[in-house]
């Protein structure tokens, strides 16, 4: 895959939420996602950070502008086609029942398998390919419900891998995790930017892992959107007012956020 070409692009997009009462959440958003990069989209509390990957996912149009993937406009994907560029991962989303891992990371192979839903050999393989790849192998047999959540984390990306999607987009995926946890899955999400040249984008709450592991940030205030390379935005101030307590602000000496008077 050509690392030079854009996979996702949104142009001059307003979010939010249609309707008599029309309630805009951010206008005049400019994206670029490539291939093989890890981005971080950070942001205080309510600021639409969801509102945003849901409408960069399709799960919402814009409510003006543009928003494409691979060069077409993401509006025109058939669903089963969509599926095949784009794989969203999102924790509130299990399905109900008594899947095992093996046949949860399976649901990935969904947009390829024929109207039976069988697995063929290439599926199967697949599958087995992003168990190793996510180190979830020891799991495969146990039920969905009976792992932990950093696991369960591990899995779902898996099942995105099975997917076998050019671009992967994660709501929160640090949530509930401990350090270890979130530095682990936030390598493995860069190893696999890196090695599988995916295209990743998650939204995150650890600004300052988010700094450490991110190749880019975009960095949403009210109403608007930043995007660059960690180091750019911390010479370019731009993490100022990012949070409107007063008494949180980046210290660029750090590179870190810091609680004013501790």
């Amino acid at each position: 895959m050509d690392i030079s070409t854009e996979i996702l692009v949104a142009q001059n997009i307003s979010i939010g939420y249609a309707g008599k009462a029309q309630a805009v959440v951010a206008n005049g958003i400019n994206i670029s996602l490539k291939p093989g990069s890890l981005t971080a989209l950070i942001g205080a509390n309510g600021i639409g950070k969801s509102t945003l990957l849901r409408t960069l996912s399709g799960l919402q149009k814009p409510l003006s502008g543009t928003v494409s993937v691979n060069g077409k406009s993401l509006y025109s994907y058939s669903p089963p086609h969509l599926a095949q560029q784009l794989s969203l991962v999102l924790t509130d989303s299990l399905p109900p029942g008594n899947l095992s891992v093996f046949e949860l990371v399976a649901l990935g192979r969904h947009p390829y398998t024929n109207w039976l839903g069988s697995l063929s050999t290439e599926d199967i393989a697949k599958v087995n390919e992003a168990i190793t790849m996510t180190q979830t192998q020891h799991l495969a047999h146990k039920k969905h419900f009976e792992i932990s959540d950093g696991q369960l984390q591990n899995v779902l990306i898996a099942r995105a891998l099975a997917q076998d999607t050019p671009l992967i987009i994660l709501d929160e995926p640090t949530t509930h995790l401990d350090l270890p946890h979130k530095a682990n899955l936030l390598r493995l999400l860069k190893k696999l930017a890196s090695e599988q040249t995916k295209c990743i984008l998650f939204s995150t709450h650890d600004l300052d892992l988010a700094l450490q592991m991110a190749d880019e940030l975009l960095v949403m205030k009210k109403g608007s959107l930043i995007q660059g390379r960690p180091e750019e935005l911390i010479e370019n101030n731009s993490f100022d007012n990012l949070f409107s307590e007063q008494n949180i602000f980046f210290d660029k000496a750090r590179g870190s956020f810091v609680i004013k008077g501790f």
